[in-house]
């Protein structure tokens, strides 16, 4: 059975030969990894047959990307939405948000006509070949975007985002809407162009611990009408649409159900997500991916994560519906040998 077959099957709520498995370790996750174990010729998603294979694009408003200072241990500049970023070297960390150019309705007003689809945004030879390659070794197809609130917050400010939600809102929602009308221009473009997906995935976190950042109501009146706009592009074409969202969205699966997902990932613990009640409640309309708390794999007690996934796992396979993945990402805290006893554990307990 190839990765394609099997996740489809699961995203179809039917059950294969075993659950699908994909993840993505950081990159100084995977720096460790080489250095205690992990061929130096092979990355994990070829050592432990990861399935999915991911398309992107550029949906930024294309500003030039100007260094402002550079040292040993970070580097400041200008991204190319207009945002002043602090990112350090040596360590995977979230970069820190200094400065940004878009800060009021004026400002997006004089930029907007920048969002349009245009060549330099998608290689499409480049990624052409990369599809093909992928369809060919079996792989499970993304397109991967990642609009809405995240891409704001990074753009506008979080602060000055989530005032201006309340204060400003149509000028929010139409931030939203450019942008998400781009994504469809982009993926209309690739698919015609003949690149061939099996489904699309938003990227776009929406909670923190134990609450969303905002209101689901106002998920509904702002944001649901930009990822809608991007799901219906795929569920036209009979295709199933993703949602990566990090933090806590418990609150949300009614409307993410509404909206036209299928499958929602990662489903943070730590954030208070609680995957066994999500799979009872929501189970017949949505597919799960992730859940696996990460602290349970740096755990030095190898019980700890024997439990995690022995208590997971058996419940979220039935009838179909679960693809393993960390529940975020996988820190440079996990050593190779325990990400090895983490996929033993997986392989054991997701087979039917």
């Amino acid at each position: 059975m190839t990765s394609r077959e099997r996740v489809i099957l699961a995203l179809q709520h039917k059950e294969a030969d075993r659950i699908p498995i994909h993840d993505g370790p950081w990159g100084t996750t995977v720096a460790r990894w080489h250095k205690e174990g992990l061929p130096e010729d092979q990355s994990p998603h070829q050592y432990f047959g990861f399935e999915f294979s991911g398309s992107g694009c550029n949906n930024s408003l294309q500003l030039p990307h100007k260094v402002l200072e550079e040292t040993d241990e970070y580097i400041i500049s200008t991204n190319a939405d207009g945002a002043v970023m602090k990112n350090f070297k040596g360590k995977t960390s979230t970069p820190e948000m200094i400065d940004f150019t878009i800060t009021t309705k004026e400002i997006w007003e004089e930029h907007k006509p920048r969002m349009v689809m245009n060549e330099s945004r998608v290689n499409l030879e480049q990624q052409l070949e990369a599809n093909k390659k992928a369809r060919e070794a079996g792989y499970f197809c993304t397109m991967s975007f990642g609009p809405g609130f995240t891409k704001v917050c990074d753009m506008v400010g979080p602060e000055r985002t989530m005032i201006k939600m309340m204060t400003e809102p149509d000028w929010i929602k139409d931030i939203f809407m450019t942008d998400a009308q781009l994504c469809v221009d982009i993926a209309e473009e690739m698919m015609g162009y003949g690149i061939e997906f099996d489904a699309g995935w938003i990227f776009d976190d929406l909670g923190f611990r134990d609450y969303g950042f905002f209101a689901p109501e106002t998920y509904r009146e702002l944001l649901m009408p930009a990822h809608k706009l991007i799901c219906d592009c795929f569920k036209s074409r009979g295709l199933p649409m993703l949602l990566h969202t990090c933090g806590f969205n418990m609150e949300f699966m009614s409307l993410f159900i509404e909206t036209g997902f299928d499958c929602i990932q990662p489903l943070e613990v730590k954030a208070g997500n609680d995957m066994l009640k999500l799979k009872k409640d929501y189970g017949d309309k949505l597919a799960f991916m992730g859940g696996i708390d990460v602290r349970a794999m740096a755990h030095e007690d190898p019980d700890v994560i024997l439990q995690e996934i022995s208590s997971k796992i058996p419940i979220m396979k039935q009838g179909g519906g679960y693809i393993y993945h960390s529940d975020h990402s996988v820190p440079d805290n996990v050593s190779f040998q325990q990400y090895c006893r983490t996929m033993e554990l997986v392989a054991e307990y997701g087979k039917f």
